[in-house]
């Protein structure tokens, strides 16, 4: 008898309770269906439903036989994942998606830090916004990801939420350069750079609000894919760009803001495995990406009293 597939059988009857929507959902005539469950019912040697011309109810057995049930059918999908993995040669693999902002000192540590962690796995890191990760999550494209909040985390589990606080980046002969901090109000009048919002629409809009709220309306925004180009056109002087401390490029200056009222806040995310090499793979990759990020790029729990005048390493200052 083939268990597996009388089990499945077994469940959609159970899900459904009516042996002709069972049947078109497992795109199968009702008679041979009918016969399965019976014959499943005689290798038990217990009845799963109560049939009548009217209804069909579990009994008493077939409840408790339900979840078993499911859990063996997810073990045998499971195992036919892993096989379909090993045949495209992704065993042993960690697809992580990665925003470009991040910079190059802190991706070289991640690679590192991974690999001494877990020497047995490659490490496949993808650059992409935090938009196109979500969607790679969801379509098991990608099995964790590094994404900046708020966006759509349902279904995702989250590692700790941290912190990096925004500064300003003007023109070193600016007149608010000479300023050792900078209220955000004082930068009215002038045009701001961003990221594309299509990467990260959440971090996007939650960015400009705070400016607002904060008493900066910027005369226009521009969308910069690539940190030079926003670069150029801060030193142009038609522009200011906030962005995470970072050494200073030659020609412009980056200075904090007076409170800190703007910062990313970025986790790690991934979707729920019920492989368990799997999700140790995972989890090693969200612990290492953690402890990188805070340690590399001066990010902090959110939870945690900021560390003032702690100076983190530089990145290229952008979301992706």
């Amino acid at each position: 008898m083939n268990l597996v597939g009388h089990l499945r059988c077994f469940v959609v009857v159970a899900e459904e309770l009516h042996f002709g929507h069972a049947a078109a959902r497992l795109g199968m005539a009702q008679p041979p269906l009918s016969q399965r469950i019976q014959r499943l019912e005689r290798e038990l040697g217990v009845r799963l439903f109560d049939r009548s011309s009217r209804k069909v109810e579990l009994t008493a057995s077939g409840r408790l036989l339900l979840e078993d049930a499911r859990d063996i059918l997810a073990r045998v999908d499971r195992i036919y994942s892993v096989a379909e993995r090993a045949r495209l040669g992704e065993v042993g693999t960690v697809r992580a998606g990665l925003p470009s902002d991040l910079g190059g000192r802190v991706l070289a540590a991640l690679i590192a830090a991974f690999r001494d962690r877990r020497p047995d796995l490659r490490l496949d890191l993808r650059e992409t916004g935090t938009a196109e990760q979500v969607r790679a999550l969801a379509d098991g494209a990608l099995d964790a990801g590094v994404v900046r909040h708020p966006c759509d985390s349902r279904d995702l589990e989250l590692g700790p939420m941290l912190g990096q606080p925004l500064g300003v980046l003007l023109p070193a002969g600016a007149g608010l350069a000479a300023s050792p901090e900078i209220h955000l109000a004082d930068l009215g009048g002038r045009d701001l750079v961003v990221f594309p919002r299509e990467e990260a629409p959440g971090a996007y809009d939650d960015l400009l609000a705070g400016c607002r709220r904060h008493g900066y309306a910027p005369a226009a925004v521009h969308e910069a894919r690539h940190p030079q180009f926003a670069l150029g056109l801060v030193l142009a002087g038609t522009a200011v760009s906030l962005v995470p401390r970072a050494d200073d490029p030659p020609g412009a200056t980056w200075r904090p803001l007076v409170g800190e009222p703007l910062a990313w806040r970025t986790s790690c995310a991934w979707r729920r495995t019920r492989d368990p090499e799997h999700a140790r793979a995972i989890a090693d990759f969200a612990a290492v990406a953690t402890a990188v990020l805070r340690r590399e790029a001066g990010m902090a729990p959110l939870d945690a009293a900021p560390a003032r005048r702690v100076v983190p390493r530089p990145s290229s200052g952008f979301l992706a």
